[in-house]
């Protein structure tokens, strides 16, 4: 993506392994030991297509693409 940068993002709180974003993009996104997904949170520009499907796909609407702020930032503007 283009722009300022972005990542990915997984709120494994919300997160009930449907494992929907694995079967859409397995080069950014895994389940981990505890059944709840996980992710390459700064894919190649190629793969963010997929990410994109994930966020759309995700049941629980546990993924999103938010704006990659200074770690001193207080919040995150999310882009759903």
């Amino acid at each position: 993506m283009t722009g300022s940068p972005k990542r990915v993002h997984i709120d494994r709180g919300m997160c009930e392994a449907h494992a929907l974003c694995v079967e859409i993009a397995p080069e950014i996104f895994d389940l981990v030991d505890d059944d709840v997904a996980s992710c390459n949170e700064n894919p190649p520009e190629a793969l963010w297509p997929k990410a994109l499907a994930a966020v759309s796909a995700c049941p629980r609407q546990a993924i999103s693409i938010v704006d990659e702020l200074p770690a001193t930032s207080p919040e995150r503007s999310v882009i759903r």
